[in-house]
């Protein structure tokens, strides 16, 4: 087992995942659910806080090189906030492949656009789990990413 942990193909169970706001989001109640249940179901979490500016997010995650980013909104600006980040997080070449998955509040109107989902889905986002969703529908997409990080 040390020698193959040497080589670096050994790998513990569970993901390495970044979770944060964006810029103008100050909550932070949110990150620490987030951070907690990740946790809590074997994960490795990094809680990069809130109003993270889009180029700190970019610069972290490159450092880090999850698995996962996860980021989360409270304040009702996600959608316009996750449109921007998600551009630069797929210019990004070490990050353009990075599963990436927003939630929480992404609109003042209310949840269950679908159409704010689909232009999300296709800006770049490989999830969406807006305010009123089901945990349960988060962690089967965990998952499904942990499954893929075993094999």
């Amino acid at each position: 087992m040390e020698q193959l942990k040497q080589h670096g193909t050994a790998r513990a169970a569970g993901l390495d995942v970044v979770v944060t706001t964006m810029a103008s989001d100050s909550h932070t109640w949110n990150l620490v659910f987030l951070q907690l249940l990740l946790e809590e179901l074997g994960h490795r979490v990094t809680n990069l806080g809130a109003c993270v500016p889009d180029e700190l997010l970019v610069a972290e995650c490159r450092r880090a090189e999850p698995d996962l980013i996860v980021l989360s909104s409270v304040n009702g600006h996600g959608f316009n906030d996750g449109m921007r980040v998600i551009g630069a997080l797929r210019a990004c070449p070490e990050l353009g492949r990075t599963p990436t998955v927003i939630g929480g509040k992404l609109g003042i109107a209310g949840s269950g656009d679908p159409t704010r989902q689909q232009a999300l889905l296709a800006a770049g986002f490989d999830g969406v789990f807006e305010e009123g969703g089901s945990v349960a529908e988060f962690q089967s997409y965990l998952r499904s990413l942990s499954i893929g990080v075993l094999l």
